[in-house]
């Protein structure tokens, strides 16, 4: 058995890996606690919050320079619609928390959902490979985005940065565009959700199960790895398509689904 400090490493390393690529950290974390142990839901919320502020130097002169040029038309068109999709994704959650939501804690419907978002994946870029696209951010994108946020959240392995990017890059935008607008956009609900989800476990009570330094440790893990994903992704996409993501998913979901079967 494994130190409950490296177990805790190697969780906050699973969270910064895979949360900003379309693979889905939520369910790798899932996964990961089958062998490495359950950790506590807010334990889980905390380090998404480390990963999700890891990004903010990536992204910081984008948005303060929006800010600077907010009489620009263009500027105070990108920042509204990525304030409207940011309220219809906290809408959603808070919805979510109302009705008492709880993921799954078994690994059919994560392979399931893995499967199907490789497909997804594959069909999306096919589709779009020799279309037109525009780095206009749209209200129908940034609507569609918010809603695949949610749709994310419901299904553990869908991935919501995946489930963002591709409906973006569906809709006409460039990946390069797409992914940048589905990185700042899953910083605020990561950072918002989960800030809440934590002061509230917090109030009542609920922050027990792992030690100081086993959080401190899994919290600088997921905002290093995090910050080292995003910053290789961005010149990533520029030149190569989701396909080999697509791929790995599926191959993911099919050896899950045979795991489960073998495990009845």
């Amino acid at each position: 058995m494994l130190p409950s400090w490296l177990q805790a490493i190697l969780l906050g390393l699973v969270e910064g890996l895979t949360e900003f690529i379309p693979v889905s950290s939520t369910g790798h974390l899932l996964l990961a606690e089958q062998w490495l142990g359950q950790r506590p839901d807010w334990f889980t919320v905390f380090i998404q919050v480390g990963a999700a502020l890891a990004l903010l130097p990536l992204f910081w002169r984008k948005l303060t320079g929006h800010l600077a040029t907010w009489s620009d038309p263009e500027s105070s068109g990108y920042l509204i619609k990525l304030a409207v999709a940011f309220g219809i994704t906290g809408a959603g959650g808070l919805v979510l928390a109302k009705l008492k939501y709880e993921l799954p804690e078994t690994v059919g419907p994560v392979a399931w959902a893995t499967l199907i978002g490789g497909v997804v994946i594959l069909a999306i870029e096919r589709w779009r490979r020799f279309a037109p696209s525009t780095a206009t951010l749209t209200w129908t994108v940034a609507i569609a985005c918010a809603v695949a946020q949610l749709v994310a959240a419901v299904f553990p392995g869908t991935s919501r940065s995946g489930a963002t990017i591709m409906a973006a890059i569906a809709l006409g935008m460039p990946r390069a565009e797409a992914a940048e607008f589905s990185f700042i956009l899953g910083m605020m609900t990561l950072t918002a959700a989960g800030g809440n989800k934590f002061l509230d476990a917090w109030k009542d009570g609920e922050v027990h199960g792992a030690s100081a330094l086993d959080v401190s440790l899994a919290f600088a893990a997921a905002a290093v790895s995090a910050f080292i994903v995003v910053r290789w992704l961005r010149s990533f996409v520029r030149s190569h398509s989701f396909t080999g993501f697509a791929f790995y998913r599926i191959a993911l979901g099919v050896a899950l689904l045979l795991w489960c079967t073998a495990a009845r």
